[in-house]
């Protein structure tokens, strides 16, 4: 109500901008409540919205995402899709307004696959036909994003695919705002039908490569483990939506660690959403995912800690397995087959409280062996004023970068992306302070690049 509220006075009836609100997104590829969507819309009218209401849907969902007194838009990427879903909105809703809501210039890519890109005359011939068909048009992307901190989602039919941070997209324009060749095409397209010249376009936001950052200290996280409240107890596993913890909304980002004790080796199984790492006390075993989820507990001697660090690597944003977005631990842990029990359970959504404890004596100097997963402590100088850069963890392997306590977002060795996007906005003249949780393994410097490198290319089909 109060989101609404501040929007009413923005509808264009009332004299601002907003000239359309859409009901809900692509639900008709889900389509498991056939009352919810009438009900937005209702929502939506009771609370006052009277602008123009629209559904938006792709091939697999439009049929099922239709509603009754709102304008039906689609979402596609080719001209065999715009001819298709074209029809299909002749039929549903005669010769109302026909409107591309998203069409699709990239695509977004996911950890261990490649970079998709799209070739830039395939997107003005498309462009070109939704236009000549009589249609209206939206890009998406027309500006590529970037995924920062927690936030990037994920896919998931035969196999789960988390996004990787750059939202780049392949789109118009990328992720720092530069210009591509999609946006000289299309410059050219529009401009041709316009009955005024174009203004010019805004000079380019400068890139350096700053000076690379040693990291001169680290701190394990079973040591970081004390700057935490004290941990969850539990007889079972929670899994992190379900954390008694946040005023009862449960943890939403991040890793939870799991620990209990155990007395025997064996086969250790559980239902890890997304990615765990076991541990016995602090020495690596292997990983859990839904891949895997079995491994096996060597030869253990008297009680010893097991121990389970579950990441939520992005909850599913389109199609069935949207039921499955619990995280953390779901059910029991089992070792040959009978329940583990008597867990503690620490939340660790590294956010800024929890950043800001870290304090000077904690710090080891990196001249000893770090003891992994683990927090590394580097200073970036910048002169003024700071300017965008690129952020290259050559040599490191999975983890998570915090520039002056904002969480920048993950890099992962399996690729595609290379560097991460790192906006001048976020550094202060002078020191900034460059945090890096690594999981496994770590090199001496922290590269900075005045271009991006996000991967091995491949074609959109």
């Amino acid at each position: 109500p109060q989101l609404l509220t501040a929007l009413l006075f923005s509808q264009y009836k009332h004299g601002g901008p907003i000239i359309a609100v859409q009901v809900e997104n692509e639900y008709g590829s889900y389509n498991k409540d056939p009352a919810y969507m009438p009900y937005i819309k209702k929502a939506l009218q009771d609370r006052g919205i009277v602008e123009l209401l629209l559904t938006s849907d792709n091939q697999d969902g439009l049929k099922n995402g239709i509603v009754d007194g709102v304008l039906a838009t689609i979402n596609l990427q080719s001209q065999s899709e715009l001819r298709q879903l074209t029809a299909i909105l002749l039929g549903a809703q005669g010769s109302r307004p026909k409107m591309v809501m998203e069409y699709w210039t990239g695509w977004f890519d996911s950890w261990g696959g490649p970079h998709y890109i799209l070739d830039s005359s395939e997107v003005l011939n498309t462009v070109s036909a939704i236009v000549e068909a009589g249609s209206s048009i939206n890009l998406y992307m027309f500006h590529g994003g970037t995924n920062f901190g927690f936030i990037g989602g994920a896919l998931h039919f035969q196999d789960y695919k988390p996004d990787v941070t750059s939202y780049d997209y392949d789109a118009v324009l990328t992720e720092a705002g530069d210009y591509t060749a999609k946006y000289t095409r299309l410059r050219e397209f529009f401009g041709s039908m316009s009955g005024a010249p174009l203004p010019v376009p805004p000079a380019l936001l400068p890139k350096t490569a700053y000076d690379p950052v040693t990291p001169a200290f680290y701190v394990s996280l079973w040591d970081a483990l004390n700057l935490l409240e004290l941990p969850v107890t539990s007889e079972h596993p929670v899994n992190m939506e379900n954390l008694p913890i946040n005023g009862g909304s449960g943890q939403s980002f991040g890793y939870t660690l799991y620990e209990t004790t155990i007395t025997s080796s064996g086969v250790l199984s559980a239902v890890v959403r997304d990615r765990g790492q076991v541990f016995l006390n602090t020495f690596f075993l292997g990983v859990l995912d839904y891949k895997t989820a079995t491994i096996i507990i060597p030869m253990v001697q008297g009680f010893t800690t097991l121990r389970i660090l579950v990441e939520n690597c992005g909850r599913v944003n389109y199609g069935d397995s949207i039921d499955q977005q619990r995280k953390g631990i779901i059910g029991n842990v089992y070792l040959n087959d009978s329940p583990l029990k008597k867990f503690k359970i620490y939340n660790l959504e590294m956010d800024r409280s929890f950043l800001r404890r870290f304090t000077g004596d904690m710090w080891k100097p990196v001249t000893e062996q770090p003891m992994f997963p683990a927090f590394f402590l580097g200073a970036l100088h910048v002169s003024d004023p700071p300017y965008d850069t690129f952020m290259k963890l050559e040599g490191w392997e999975k983890g998570v970068v915090f520039i002056n306590g904002q969480n920048l977002g993950r890099y992962w060795n399996i690729g595609p992306q290379e560097t991460l996007y790192l906006p001048g906005a976020w550094l202060d003249a002078g020191l900034n302070k460059i945090m890096v949780f690594e999981e496994k393994r770590a090199q001496q410097i922290i590269q900075f690049v005045d271009t991006p490198s996000l991967g091995q290319h491949k074609y959109v089909h």
